[in-house]
């Protein structure tokens, strides 16, 4: 049994590692911090949790807490995981961190994208990339695993494949991806009220969304070629979930059968990846830590289409994280996870 603490699990994140954990046969959470909610019980704050953490409260963060843990995983919002990942990196055999604060190799990526230069530049090279389905080799036996991010993923799991067999071209790519509001976290913002929500579907951070150049990143080093993509996110009116419609210029005349046969083949083996001619839907990926995929040549406009769905908080996140870690420990990567969605 791995002795877990959860270091930032009063977010959704954090409960979403909490959720997944209570059902893991080889985990045991023995902590769980959050310095807003410390003091409060887990169930108070996430009465799902209920039965399985009962008393259980959420403590502030100390180094104390981290005597004889096996593994961390890192919850923490952006900018944060980076403060403190210098003190804990050594006292415990590994860390699963969620932020975007280790996912880049070159510093100055962070500071371009994220507004702040990043204070532990140091640790960048010794983070391994935590997409499994792309990057496995990586992970058995990590010490420091940075999660890819939501729109990462679906958006890599894609198109990756498509560029490596070159059937596209690494330049020109275009990713449309709607996300639901857990994406923007559990703390109240004025963009994420139910009135600014409900019936509403908007596009923001143009241009800018720091997901750019982690995508370009993931689909570059996957595929053999430095990709160039122009991303737009979008908040859709739902709870959970990333859609991601990608735009590829094919390479030759290949058809809807050859990047149908692409993706098939790269992820024939992946217990938590469908593809199929069905049009992936968020829905049918709700709770679960699948990714559904399919793509389409558009012989009349020249245009390779792919399009993911998964669910952001489990193989966007949380559930993405557990499979890391699963890997990490030589665990199989569906221990504790269900590639099964909830409906209705």
């Amino acid at each position: 049994m791995q002795r877990v603490a959860i270091i930032g699990a009063s977010g959704f994140t954090g409960a979403e590692f909490l959720r997944l954990c209570a059902g893991h046969p080889e985990f045991e959470v023995v902590a769980a911090t959050g310095e807003t909610q410390a003091g409060t019980r887990i169930a108070d704050l996430y009465p799902s949790l209920a039965a399985s953490y009962g008393e259980m409260a959420y403590v502030p963060y100390d180094d104390a807490l981290l005597d004889g843990i096996d593994l961390v995983f890192m919850g923490l919002p952006h900018g944060h995981a980076q403060k403190i990942a210098p003190a804990i990196r050594g006292k415990v055999p590994h860390i699963v961190d969620l932020s975007a604060d280790f996912r880049f190799d070159d510093p100055e990526i962070y500071p371009e994208w994220y507004g702040e230069a990043h204070v532990a530049p140091e640790l960048l090279e010794d983070y391994v990339f935590g997409l499994p389905e792309l990057f496995r080799d990586e992970l058995p036996g990590a010490e420091l695993v940075a999660v890819a991010g939501c729109y990462v993923t679906t958006s890599a799991l894609a198109l990756a494949p498509l560029l490596k067999a070159g059937l596209i071209e690494p330049t020109g790519i275009i990713v449309d991806a709607a996300s639901g509001a857990s994406g923007a976290g559990r703390p109240p913002k004025p963009n994420t009220t139910f009135c600014t929500i409900d019936e509403n579907f908007t596009a923001y951070g143009l241009l800018t969304h720091r997901h750019t150049p982690e995508i370009e990143m993931a689909v570059g080093r996957h595929g053999g070629a430095e990709a160039q993509v122009l991303f737009t996110p979008h908040m859709a009116p739902m709870n959970r979930g990333i859609l991601a419609t990608c735009y590829g210029r094919p390479v030759g005349s290949p058809t809807t059968d050859d990047v149908m046969a692409c993706l098939a083949d790269a992820y024939a083996d992946e217990p938590f990846v469908v593809v199929n001619e069905r049009i992936p839907s968020t829905k049918a990926t709700l709770g679960s830590n699948s990714a559904q995929l399919t793509a389409r040549v558009d012989e009349r406009t020249g245009t390779v289409l792919a399009i993911g769905a998964l669910d952001n908080l489990v193989k966007g996140a949380s559930g993405q994280g557990i499979q890391c870690a699963n890997a990490v420990l030589g665990l199989p990567e569906d221990t504790g996870l269900s590639a099964a969605g909830l409906y209705p």
